[in-house]
C-alpha cells in the first residue's frame, strides 16, 4: 500500500544486544518475513494483516515525539517493504536510522547504522556485506561458528563483529562462544541483554 508499512509493534525502549547495547531507541517492528528462523522470538511478524497497515506520516510522528533521536527498524525482514520514504521523512527531522536485517531482499531507505544477521538456509544478498556497519551471526551450535568465519571475511574491515547465543540454547552454548572469542579476539560477543531485564 502506497505511503503505509505493515506495523506489528512500536515501543521504546534501550537496544538490549550488539554495538548500540544500552542505548535508548525508539523500535518499529515491520510485519512480514521471508527467513523465518526456527528461533524465532517474534513469530507474529512473519505474517501480514490487514489491519497492521498504518500510514508513514504517523509512524513518523510518533517517532519525533521520543527523547531519543534513534529509531530501530526491524521485524520480520524489513526490506520486504521500500523504505525510502519512510527514512528520507525521518531525516528531515535529524533522526538517526537503524535497521538490523538479514539481508535477503534489496537495500532501500537512508541508513546511520545497518546491522547484518546473516542466516545460513537464506543467506543475504551479497551487496549488504559491503553495506553492513555490524555483523552480528547467531549461534546455536559449534558448527555455526564456521558460517561466522565466513561472513566476517565479506565485509569490510571496519565492521562491528558480534557472536550472540541463540536464547534457547543460551547456556548450553555460552562457555563454548566465551572460548572462540579468547583464542578469535576480533569478535565481541553480544547477549540479549533486554531479556535478562525483562523489558522489550
Amino acid at each position: 500500500m502506497k505511503n503505509k508499512l505493515p506495523v506489528v509493534e512500536e515501543f521504546y525502549s534501550l537496544q538490549g544486544e550488539g554495538y548500540h547495547t544500552g542505548t535508548a531507541a525508539y523500535f518499529v517492528r515491520l510485519a512480514g518475513c521471508d527467513v523465518a528462523c526456527h528461533w524465532c522470538d517474534s513469530k507474529p511478524a512473519w505474517q501480514v494483516f490487514s489491519e497492521q497497515w498504518v500510514a508513514i506520516d504517523e509512524i513518523i510522528q510518533r517517532i519525533i515525539n521520543n527523547p531519543s533521536k534513534v529509531v530501530v527498524i526491524t521485524g520480520g525482514e524489513p526490506f520486504c517493504y521500500n523504505l525510502d520514504s519512510l527514512t528520507q521523512k525521518l531525516k528531515d527531522f535529524f533522526i538517526k536510522t537503524h535497521v538490523e536485517t538479514s539481508g535477503t531482499e534489496k537495500l532501500s531507505g537512508l541508513w546511520d547504522w545497518i546491522c547484518l544477521s546473516p542466516k545460513q538456509w537464506n543467506q543475504p544478498l551479497e551487496e549488504f556485506y559491503t553495506y553492513a556497519n555490524e555483523l552480528k551471526v547467531i549461534i546455536q551450535k559449534t558448527e555455526d561458528f564456521q558460517w561466522a568465519e565466513e561472513c566476517k571475511n565479506k565485509v569490510n574491515p571496519s565492521v562491528k563483529l558480534f557472536l550472540q547465543p541463540e536464547w534457547s540454547s543460551f547456556n548450553k552454548i555460552l562457555p563454548t562462544i566465551v572460548e572462540y572469542i579468547k583464542w578469535h579476539p576480533y569478535w565481541r560477543i553480544s547477549i540479549q541483554s533486554h531479556k535478562f531485564m525483562k523489558i522489550p
